[in-house]
C-alpha cells in the first residue's frame, strides 16, 4: 500500500478529553463494533548497535511512548501473541502502534518471536522500521553489486524523493549532505540499492562510480506488511539523522501520535550597554577580569558596541527575520554615560530600536551574585567571615540589582518580562568548584521580584532545576564566541590557546579535559576564525536546532562590536536550516520564559509517562488520553484536526511541519481531549 493511500486510511482521527486521538484501522474481517484498540506507544528492539537507540531517542526528545527490549538481556519479555496484543472490555487490542526493529530479522528468519510479530502487523496495520539493513531481495531491494554501493557515505550528497516529500518528509527541501567532519576517519557507511517492485524510495542518491541513482532508506509494502527500510548507518548526533528523525516517527505512527517537534533556535546577547574586556594575546589571560595571574589592569580599551553597531544589529534582524533578545544592564550603561560627559549615542540608538529586540533583565551593573569573591589569587575563592562561614551577597543586593534594572527598563520604554533574569555570569547559583551552593539568599530574592525564569549555564547544569521556591534555571548553551573577543584575530588567538596542547604553544586544557580535542596545529589567526571557528560552531549550533532543543544559545555584545564576529556564525546556521527545510518548518524562535515553560511541560510529561500514568489509545477515529489532572499532553496529528469540546469544536494545535500539534488540555467538563481528523 502506498503512503498517499495510507494516509487516506488514516483520515478521521478523534481525540479524547485527555488528550488523544484514533485512526480507523480496523482488524481483517472485524466490524465496526469490534473494531481494535490501538494503543499510542512504540515496541523498540533493540541490539546496541546503535541505529534503533537513535530512534528511541527521537522518541524521548519528542515524548512518544515506547517500551524498549533489550536483546542482550536474557530475562526480556519474550514476544508473542499475549505480549503484543490481548482483549480489554470485549475489545482486541494491539499494544503498540509501531515497531522498531534494529534490522528486518533480529530474531532469526523461522523463530517464533519472528512469526508472532509479522501475525501482529498484518492484523492491526502496524508499520515496522528497519533502523539499519543491508541491501537485499527480502527488504524489496537489489544486492548492492546490481549497480549500487557498498561503502563510506561522508560528504555525499542525499535528495528527499518526490514520494518522500508527498509523505513523511514533507518538511524537508529535499537535497542534504552526509557529515564528513574528520578526512581521516569514516563517519557514516551505507548501501545504495536499486528498489525492487513494492519498494517506494523516500531518499535517493547517486551511485557512486555507477550511473543513476539508489535509494538508502524507503518504503517496502509486502506480504499485507509495511516496512521502512533505512540502508545506513547512523547514530543519534549525526546531522543525517537529525534531518530524518521527524518524518520517521511520523511514518512509524501513521502521523498520529502523543509528543511533538519544533526546531529551536534563540539567541542571547549578554552584557548589552556595559563594556566587555579584552583577551591579552600576550599573556593568555583578560586583565581587567579576574583570570591574570598577578592582576593587571585592562588597557583602556575595552570592548563595547558603538552606535552603528546598533543600527546594523537592527539592520541585520530585519534582513534575517530573526529577533535577538538583549540582556542588559542599566546601571553599567549609566556609568559609561557618566563618564564620557553624559552622552551614550549606543544606548540613544538601542533605545530608538527598542521595539526590534526582545529585552531580557541581566541585572543593573552586573554584579557577582554568589559568594564574596576574594580575587586575591587566580583562581578566585569564595571570601570567609571570621567564623569560618562562607560571605555571601546579601539578599537585599541580590533584590536591589533585579529591580533596579527592571526599573530603568519602565522608565525607558523597554517592553520587559519581569519573570525572566539573567544574572552576570549566572552568578547566585553553585559556581563549581569555589561555590558548590546556590547564594541562599538568591531564591529569596527571585521570590521578592517576580522572577520565574533565571538562566543557567547548559555547560555545567544542562537540567532545569528549582531555584528557592518559585524560580526554575533555563540552561543556556553558551557559544564558542568569546565575551572578551572583539576581533577575528583575538577569537583565533584565544581559540588556540584553549584547544592546543602546550607543545604547540597552548594551555593544554584539550589534553586534560576528556571532553575537549585538540587542534592538530594551531590556527592561523589571520584566517581561522573564518575558515575553522566559523564551520565549527554553525554545525555545533545547528545541530542543536535539529535536536527539538528549545535551549537558548549566549554570546556577548561585544560580538556585535568591532569585527561583529557573531554574525557569520548565525548567518550559516540560519543559512544551513533554510537549505535544508521547506518554508512549512520555520525556525522557532522563543523568548526565555516561553523556553522556560516548555521544559518544565516536557519535565511534567515525562514524569507522568515514567510513573505509567498516561493511558492513550485509538478506537477506530476516536483516541482516548488519560493524564494527571494539571499534566499538558504533547500531541500530533494531521492537519485539519479539530478539537472536539462539549458543545463545540476548533482546529487543534497550530501548524508545523505539516502536521499539527499543540500541547493539549481537555475543554470544560471534560476529562480528555478529544480530536477529529480530517
Amino acid at each position: 500500500m502506498s503512503h498517499r493511500a495510507h494516509r487516506r486510511r488514516a483520515a478521521g482521527v478523534t481525540v479524547t478529553a485527555a488528550g488523544l486521538l484514533t485512526l480507523g484501522l480496523a482488524a481483517p474481517g472485524a466490524s465496526a463494533a469490534v473494531e481494535p484498540r490501538v494503543d499510542l506507544r512504540v515496541l523498540v528492539v533493540d541490539d546496541g548497535a546503535g541505529p534503533a537507540g537513535a530512534i528511541t531517542a527521537q522518541l524521548r526528545s519528542e515524548g512518544v511512548p515506547y517500551t524498549v527490549l533489550d536483546l542482550a538481556d536474557s530475562g526480556r519479555p519474550t514476544i508473542t501473541g499475549a505480549f503484543l496484543s490481548d482483549t480489554v472490555g470485549g475489545r482486541p487490542r494491539a499494544r503498540f502502534q509501531g515497531v522498531v526493529l534494529p534490522n528486518e530479522a533480529p530474531f532469526g528468519a523461522d523463530s517464533a518471536e519472528r512469526t508472532a510479530l509479522e501475525a501482529y502487523e498484518k492484523t492491526y496495520g502496524i508499520p515496522q522500521v528497519d533502523a539499519y539493513t543491508w541491501a537485499h531481495p527480502e527488504v524489496g531491494l537489489d544486492y548492492a553489486d546490481q549497480n549500487g554501493y557498498v561503502g563510506p557515505l561522508d560528504g555525499r550528497t542525499a535528495t528527499v524523493t518526490a514520494a518522500g516529500r508527498t509523505g513523511p518528509f514533507g518538511y524537508l527541501k529535499g537535497a542534504f549532505s552526509f557529515e564528513d567532519n574528520s578526512p581521516s576517519a569514516d563517519e557514516s557507511y551505507g548501501f545504495v540499492a536499486q528498489p525492487r517492485t513494492g519498494f517506494t524510495s523516500y531518499v535517493d542518491a547517486p551511485v557512486p562510480g555507477g550511473s543513476g541513482t539508489g535509494t538508502l532508506l524507503g518504503e517496502y509494502a509486502h506480504d499485507g506488511r509495511r516496512e521502512l527500510v533505512v540502508t545506513f548507518a547512523y547514530n543519534q548526533y549525526q546531522q543525517q539523522f537529525r534531518v530524518l528523525a521527524r518524518g520517521m516517527v511520523e511514518w512509524l505512527t501513521q502521523g498520529v501520535h502523543l509528543g511533538q517537534a519544533r526546531n529551536y533556535f534563540a539567541v542571547h546577547v549578554d552584557d548589552v550597554l556595559a563594556p566587555d574586556a579584552r583577551w591579552d594575546t600576550a599573556r593568555n589571560c583578560t586583565p581587567g577580569d579576574i583570570d591574570c595571574a598577578g592582576g593587571g589592569e585592562d588597557d583602556g580599551t575595552p570592548i563595547r558596541m558603538t552606535a552603528a553597531d546598533a543600527q546594523y544589529a537592527a539592520q541585520w534582524e530585519r534582513s534575517h527575520g530573526f529577533t535577538l533578545d538583549l540582556a542588559f544592564n542599566a546601571g553599567a550603561g549609566e556609568e559609561w554615560r557618566t563618564a564620557n560627559g553624559g552622552t551614550d549615542p549606543l544606548a540613544d540608538q538601542l533605545l530608538k530600536d527598542r521595539a526590534a529586540y526582545r529585552w531580557i533583565n541581566h541585572t543593573y551593573t552586573h554584579l557577582f551574585l554568589g559568594c564574596v569573591q576574594d580575587t586575591s589569587a587566580v583562581p578566585w575563592s569564595c571570601a570567609k567571615n571570621a567564623d569560618g562561614t562562607t560571605r555571601w551577597v546579601s539578599r537585599s543586593d541580590i533584590s536591589g540589582e533585579i529591580s533596579d534594572n527592571a526599573d530603568w527598563a519602565l522608565l525607558h520604554g523597554l517592553s520587559l518580562d519581569r519573570s525572566e533574569l539573567i544574572t552576570g555570569e549566572h552568578s547566585g547559583l553553585k559556581t563549581l568548584p569555589q561555590q558548590p551552593q546556590d547564594n541562599p539568599g538568591l531564591g529569596p530574592a527571585l521570590a521578592a521580584t517576580g522572577v520565574k525564569w533565571t538562566a543557567s549555564d547548559n555547560s555545567r547544569e544542562s537540567a532545569q532545576r528549582a531555584v528557592g521556591s518559585s524560580a526554575l534555571t533555563v540552561p543556556r548553551y553558551p557559544m564558542n564566541v568569546y565575551y572578551n573577543a572583539g576581533t577575528k584575530a583575538e577569537m583565533a588567538d584565544e581559540y588556540n590557546w584553549i584547544y592546543t596542547a602546550k607543545a604547540d604553544g597552548g594551555s593544554g586544557v584539550c589534553t586534560d579535559n576528556p571532553t575537549s580535542t585538540c587542534l592538530s596545529e594551531p590556527l592561523d589567526t589571520a584566517t581561522g576564525f573564518t575558515d575553522h571557528i566559523v564551520p565549527a560552531e554553525a554545525h555545533t549550533d545547528l545541530g542543536h536546532v535539529l535536536s527539538n532543543d528549545p535551549r537558548p544559545h549566549y554570546a556577548h555584545q561585544s560580538n556585535l562590536a568591532e569585527d561583529r564576529v557573531l554574525y557569520p556564525v548565525l548567518d550559516r546556521v540560519l543559512a544551513d536550516y533554510q537549505a535544508l527545510f521547506a518554508d512549512n518548518t520555520p525556525v522557532v524562535n522563543l523568548r526565555q520564559s516561553a523556553i522556560g515553560a516548555e521544559l518544565q511541560n516536557r519535565a511534567r510529561w515525562q514524569t507522568a509517562l515514567d510513573a505509567g500514568k498516561v493511558t492513550a489509545y485509538r478506537v477506530g477515529n476516536t483516541v482516548t488520553v488519560t493524564a494527571p489532572s494539571g499534566t499538558k499532553v504533547p500531541v500530533t496529528a494531521p492537519e485539519g484536526t479539530k478539537q472536539q469540546f462539549v458543545l463545540s469544536s476548533s482546529a487543534f494545535g497550530t501548524s508545523y511541519a505539516g502536521a499539527r500539534s499543540a500541547w493539549g488540555t481537555p475543554g470544560a467538563l471534560q476529562t480528555a481531549i478529544t480530536l477529529k481528523l480530517p
